[in-house]
């Protein structure tokens, strides 16, 4: 067999892309360009990268999805590739992709996805907006105006050859009524919520702000856990 091509010693994250497109994305054109991206850092030709965009409204199918989840299928319906079920994406959501090579962080997905949902509630609480996760559900949760249990932000990865793709998604001001295409993420009986309607200032360069200012810490934690995330805790 083959031995992997060489890479470069795991970067800070000072050495790590970021890109932010303010246009709208095309699912595919994205799809598209961070297959090509892990790619590329895969074979050592190009950094790792955080990508901050929005797509126009969309739904995705995870690996999971359910097809009987699939209310109403108004807008396009693109497989993701990822983990998960369905989810939504339009304008007025933040969109986080991750091409992060853990081939020198530790080789662990648990670990990875631990600290990013770590890095999405800190980026919220800068916000004002106390998030949290919740046992046996993904995501980052937090209470809506109603006092109900509601997601706020969804996650969903695929690591491959230990360079990861997909991401994150947090909702800023969206049109929550999209939601309603879909079972979002299989969980009927749970609420979607975004920080405009949490009655806070819905301001995307805010976010971004928070998540950059969040970034270090978030890739300072990713090793390797041993049997359990908590054994890496929420240190740095």
């Amino acid at each position: 067999m083959a031995s992997p091509p060489p890479h470069a010693a795991a970067s800070d994250a000072t050495d790590i892309e970021w890109r932010m497109d303010r246009d709208l994305v095309d699912y595919p054109v994205a799809l598209r360009d961070m297959e090509e991206r892990a790619a590329a850092i895969f074979a050592g030709e190009a950094s790792e990268r955080v990508w901050l965009l929005e797509h126009p409204p969309l739904y995705t199918a995870g690996t999971s999805a359910n097809p009987a989840e699939l209310i109403d299928p108004r807008f396009p319906v693109h497989d993701a590739g990822r983990g998960g079920r369905y989810t939504y994406h339009g304008p007025g959501q933040r969109i986080g992709y991750l091409n992060i090579d853990l081939r020198d962080r530790g080789r662990d997905v648990r670990n990875f996805v631990h600290h990013l949902e770590g890095w999405m509630i800190d980026a919220l609480d800068e916000l004002g907006i106390a998030a949290r996760r919740a046992e046996g559900r993904i995501g980052i949760w937090t209470d809506d105006a109603q006092g109900r249990e509601a997601k706020i932000g969804a996650l969903g990865i695929r690591v491959r050859r230990w360079v990861t793709l997909h991401g994150f998604s947090i909702n800023v001001d969206p049109d929550l009524s999209h939601f309603g295409g879909i079972v979002p993420c299989g969980l009927a009986e749970y609420p979607v919520t975004s920080i405009a309607a949490l009655g806070k200032p819905a301001s995307m360069a805010a976010l971004d702000a928070a998540l950059r200012a969040h970034f270090p810490t978030f890739i300072s934690r990713l090793r390797r856990c041993g049997a359990g995330v908590e054994q890496c805790g929420d240190g740095g």
